[in-house]
């Protein structure tokens, strides 16, 4: 029989860490544990299995404090990825501490830890290691492109308002600026200003870029964090690791997240992406966005990551800042050579 913990867990996440780190808490014993720890999560991975523990943290956009929290998270992020990844998720489930101090995955006893339970996909097929590799080919995208506008069409619009959906811009565009101007993230301030200028003047200017979207029904419940590393090139292209922990985060115009993909792609050297996964969106849906609303968009989004990698550093050890603003830097520096080709877009649009 399982039993509920206490809401505030007795066990340390460094306790759980370890416990799960041996291979005799696993029901099928597998050889060796490999741990993967991101920002908010730890993932454990055997020969056949992922299983990802939520960390008891608190930001603004999230709250994993409480186990209940954890167990409700973990739950939707079973039940938002079956679209996508059909078949990966396997199910939520416990961690479980009995007699004489011992821990046991999918055992019994007291609860101290919910996990998701995924079959482990194969590293050499993921979208960020085949560019790396330089093996990516159009070929491969083609299925994925497939299978994204697909996911796109089946989804219903999200009403929502268009003097809202305007203002959410330009509140993100603020942030963005404010942290990334902080002197602790030693990124040029003549840059920042300049490219949060240049995002917000496009949003103050022609706000019908955004509205018509809005009007068009073209808002809608997407993935939230389309990233070429929850992209897996397997014979049926498998897409996980939706975002879970705040529909807010979810609601977006597709363009936009193709064109987050299509940006995280051409970083890391496959700007062909971007061709192949517009091309088979506008045949599908006969949705053509302006050129400067998809610059808006791919600047957007690399102000967006430069933020989350400088923000980086006020948890990471000192050791690992380096990285951190390295990639900060390379986010903004991107951004800004989006801002250029918008700025060319506007001032063709005007001679038109």
């Amino acid at each position: 029989m399982i039993t509920e913990a206490p809401a505030v867990a007795d066990i340390a996440l460094d306790a759980k860490v370890a416990l799960l780190r041996d291979p005799r808490t696993y029901p099928d014993s597998p050889r060796a544990i490999t741990a993967i720890e991101t920002h908010m999560s730890w993932v454990f991975l055997t020969e056949t299995h992922a299983y990802k523990l939520k960390k008891p943290v608190r930001y603004p956009y999230l709250d994993f404090v409480a186990l209940d929290a954890r167990e409700r998270n973990c739950r939707e992020e079973y039940r938002l990825n079956q679209r996508l990844a059909p078949g990966v998720y396997l199910g939520v489930v416990p961690l479980c501490r009995g007699d004489a101090n011992t821990a046991r995955l999918e055992g019994v006893g007291r609860v101290i830890e919910w996990l998701v339970k995924m079959r482990r996909l194969p590293a050499d097929r993921f979208l960020d290691h085949l560019i790396k590799a330089q093996t990516l080919t159009p070929g491969d995208v083609a299925p994925l492109a497939a299978v994204l506008v697909e996911f796109y069409r089946e989804a219903a619009p999200i009403a929502v308002n268009a003097d809202a959906h305007r203002a959410r811009f330009c509140a993100t565009i603020r942030r963005n600026r404010d942290i990334l101007a902080a002197p602790q993230y030693r990124l040029p301030i003549k840059l920042v200003r300049g490219v949060h200028a240049t995002l917000q003047g496009l949003v103050e200017s022609a706000p019908e870029l955004f509205d018509r979207r809005v009007r068009d029904g073209r808002i809608i419940e997407g993935h939230g964090d389309l990233r070429p590393e929850h992209v897996c090139l397997e014979a049926r292209p498998i897409v996980f690791d939706r975002l879970e922990f705040n529909r807010d985060l979810r609601i977006i115009d597709p363009a936009e997240e193709l064109c987050f993909l299509s940006m995280e792609c051409e970083r890391l050297g496959a700007p062909f992406v971007k061709e192949i996964l517009f091309d088979a969106y506008r045949h599908a849906s006969g949705d053509a966005p302006p050129a400067a609303l998809l610059d808006f968009y791919l600047a957007h989004r690399a102000c967006v990551r430069a933020r989350l990698a400088a923000l980086h550093i006020n948890d990471a050890p000192r050791s690992r800042w380096p990285r951190w603003l390295v990639l900060a830097a390379e986010y903004l520096g991107i951004a800004a050579s989006y801002c250029d080709c918008l700025t060319r877009d506007m001032a063709a649009s005007s001679h038109r």
